[in-house]
């Protein structure tokens, strides 16, 4: 890894991942798997959504929904956002086949 970079463990829904994160973004990043846990769980409690995939998916969209609704009323650029999103989803996609590739 490179010079700044931490492997972290985290825990969503009793599944552990192994997420590289810059050391400076360490605090950032567990505040928002704290929330996509919390989300998580209460999109499975609500019983409307069956399977970790979909309740996985259905949080993405809310949270990612409500970040865009409140930022662009503040003035933030939609494209640098979408941006953003788009490095997410890579960053969680290639995380997850790393996961996938663990439990074969």
């Amino acid at each position: 890894m490179s010079d700044g970079i931490k492997q972290l463990d985290v825990s969503i829904m009793g599944r552990e991942f192994r997420v590289a994160c810059p050391e400076n973004e360490e605090a950032t990043l567990i505040q928002a798997v704290e929330l996509l846990d919390q989300r998580m769980h209460e999109i499975r409690a609500s019983g409307k959504v069956i399977g970790l995939e979909k309740i996985a998916i259905m949080a993405a969209l809310n949270i990612t929904h409500e970040y865009l609704h409140t930022r662009v009323d503040g003035g933030f650029d939609i494209a640098t956002i979408q941006r953003r999103i788009a490095s997410m989803n890579s960053t969680i996609d290639a995380v997850m086949g790393e996961q996938t590739e663990l439990f074969s």
